[in-house]
């Protein structure tokens, strides 16, 4: 590891759970923690989940505890902002004063943004980008049962905005859930594709976190963002070394807790870096192309990372080295250029391995949507500013085209 401790990296911060539990068997724990934060809880979860022995088991926990229960169980992928307001509603006007997210990423989301409008009010545009929520929102309790998002541990909530045509981010620092609790055998049910989709989703946001660059730490204590720090990068490295080792095992053999286990400890970590240094240019791009295709966020961003990664490899040398590394490459003898290379070579075999498509083409992107796709994916700033090598429209472009085509020869210098 060349870079992850030099100078640049001397100080971090961390905005974090107050408690995070991790292990097999920690979902027993879940409804004391809920019991210090309030007496009226409302879960955000969907019609799966509901119909698990985890979900029954925390009801009944929550009981046992005096907590009263709301619940909306129709969470919807991507979480239209509509839906938000259904979901506050099955609360039938009683006093939430904690919000219980259990399922995958679009279940926390879900909890986090109607913990923000039991705060705060509608409408949930007002709060979009970064910074815009004004205060404290009501605590939550994040659960997740699959192994990717990380929102557990994140100060953003993705929604899905029907007259943008986008899913649209909302990054607070006040978004940070109260706990977070992370039971691996909650993960034992997910479907083969998911698992596949999300931990790639993972192993971006580790990825993407450590190519970000650092930024001066006199930037304010409210910013969201604030590229990699001595933190961050080692989370980064850590879920990217565990996701290499067990990522294709999960999806072979979804009962095989062991990997499961890791799969979970490496989302939580690529969650607690890309929550302080942010993503960059692979979920930029994947906005617009999964709002075009409907297609998973993981397939998408696991499709398009190869790419970007290729464009930005001249500006991040050692970094993609420090990943090359992570990812079991034996790089002692070979230069920055070529650790780089094979970094993203290992990056792209991984996808193929578990069913991510290797082109847009693949995915029913027409070529002539590409300069439509490039157009929407600027508007996405937050993300494209973090990218080690500036990404403009003609960039953006380049990357699309590649990735259409399946080749990423063009896109190297």
């Amino acid at each position: 590891m060349n870079s992850a401790f030099s100078a640049e990296l001397s100080a971090g911060l961390l905005r974090l759970p107050g408690r995070i539990l991790f292990g097999r068997g920690a979902l027993a724990d879940a409804p004391a923690e809920t019991r210090r934060l309030g007496r009226q809880a409302l879960i955000c979860t969907d019609e799966n989940i509901a119909r698990t022995p985890g979900f029954e088991q925390l009801v009944d926990g929550l009981g046992s505890e005096g907590v009263t229960t709301h619940v909306f169980d129709r969470t919807p992928p991507e979480v239209p902002c509509p839906s938000v307001q259904e979901c506050l509603e099955a609360a039938g006007g009683a006093p939430v004063d904690v919000v219980i997210g259990l399922g995958g990423g679009s279940s926390i989301d879900m909890a986090k943004a109607c913990a923000l409008l039991a705060a705060h009010g509608a409408p949930l545009e007002r709060y979009y980008g970064e910074s815009a929520v004004p205060g404290p929102v009501l605590p939550v309790v994040a659960i997740p049962t699959t192994a990717g998002t990380g929102s557990e541990v994140t100060p953003v909530a993705v929604v899905s905005d029907p007259a943008k045509r986008l899913k649209v981010g909302i990054a607070s620092i006040h978004l940070v859930p109260a706990v977070a609790v992370c039971d691996p055998e909650l993960t034992l049910s997910c479907p083969a594709s998911v698992t596949a989709h999300s931990g790639f989703d993972a192993l971006i946001h580790a990825v993407e976190a450590y190519l970000v660059p650092p930024r001066a730490m006199s930037s304010t204590a409210a910013d969201v963002f604030r590229g990699r720090n001595a933190f961050t990068a080692g989370f980064a490295l850590r879920a990217v070394q565990l996701i290499e080792n067990a990522l294709e095992r999960a999806v072979a053999d979804g009962s095989d807790i062991d990997s499961r286990e890791q799969m979970l400890f490496a989302s939580l970590s690529a969650g607690m870096a890309f929550g302080h240094a942010g993503t960059a240019g692979a979920h930029a791009l994947q906005y617009p192309v999964g709002a075009a295709t409907r297609t998973p966020h993981g397939l998408g961003v696991g499709l398009l990372a190869p790419f970007v990664f290729e464009y930005v490899r001249p500006a991040a040398l050692p970094q993609l080295r420090d990943v090359a590394g992570a990812l079991g490459i034996d790089h002692g003898h070979l230069s920055d250029d070529a650790a780089a290379g094979a970094a993203i070579d290992e990056i792209e075999r991984l996808a193929r391995a578990v069913g991510i498509p290797a082109s847009l083409a693949e995915i029913g992107v027409p070529r002539d949507d590409i300069p439509q796709l490039a157009t929407e994916t600027m508007t996405i700033a937050r993300l494209l500013r973090n990218s080690p090598r500036p990404l403009d429209l003609e960039g953006v472009t380049a990357i699309l085209e590649a990735a259409w085509s399946g080749d990423r020869a063009p896109l190297r210098l």
